[in-house]
């Protein structure tokens, strides 16, 4: 059997290290410096170098998640796994919690009686929030679509959209008509993106808001 050479790294050094690899061959690209960290994890997430080509972002998207943030916004998810992934602790340092509808027994029921998805009911849910939302999609595309029906209806108006569902029937297009919207956006654009990486958007954001204090 081959011997493998392991390097030895301390816990705290390995996202350094990572992110120094990162840095070294993701090559050219046309982040602003507000933007690269953000691209950043989601490359550190998911090994991924394709994110160099597929974030896009609108001018304004990070300063209005920083701001949403900082003013103890609501992030809401499509899946409990996002949620899941979101810093919490910092989230909430800034007044803010992150929900997810999906697995209410109140959604589940009223999509039942409806016939429709809970994705569908669970946006309406979101439309229904107080104070600043910062939506971060990362499963089901007709929670995307759902989301920018509400905002073309002017019934939901999120200080930023994340959009990263995973998939093949229906994603590349509901992250297109997503970037046909008015508002802020970041989008994973073409078929990757996922739970992860919406939660890695938003702990970006969080992690910049705070400088960089995790705990």
């Amino acid at each position: 059997m081959e011997k493998i050479h392991l390097q030895r790294v301390a816990p705290a050094e390995i996202e350094q290290r990572s992110m120094e690899i990162i840095r070294s061959e993701m090559g050219p690209h046309s982040f602003t410096a507000e933007q690269l960290p953000v691209a950043l994890r989601c490359i550190h997430t998911s090994a991924d170098f394709d994110y160099v080509k597929n974030l896009v972002f609108t001018e304004g998207a990070v300063a209005a998640g920083l701001a949403a943030i900082r003013s103890g916004c609501t992030i809401v998810t499509d899946t409990q796994m996002a949620r899941s992934g979101i810093n919490k602790r910092v989230l909430e340092k800034f007044g803010g919690q992150a929900v997810c509808f999906m697995s209410d027994p109140d959604v589940a029921a009223e999509a039942r009686e409806r016939g429709e998805t809970r994705a569908t009911v669970s946006m309406e849910r979101a439309a229904a929030i107080q104070g600043p939302v910062i939506l971060a999609i990362g499963n089901a595309p007709t929670a995307l679509v759902r989301a920018c029906e509400l905002m073309n209806e002017g019934k939901f108006s999120p200080a930023l959209v994340i959009g990263a569902p995973v998939g093949f029937v229906n994603v590349v297009e509901s992250k297109e008509l997503l970037r046909s919207m008015p508002g802020e956006h970041i989008i994973a654009m073409g078929r990757k993106g996922g739970s992860n990486i919406a939660a890695t958007i938003c702990n970006a954001m969080l992690y910049m808001a705070s400088d960089n204090q995790r705990e």
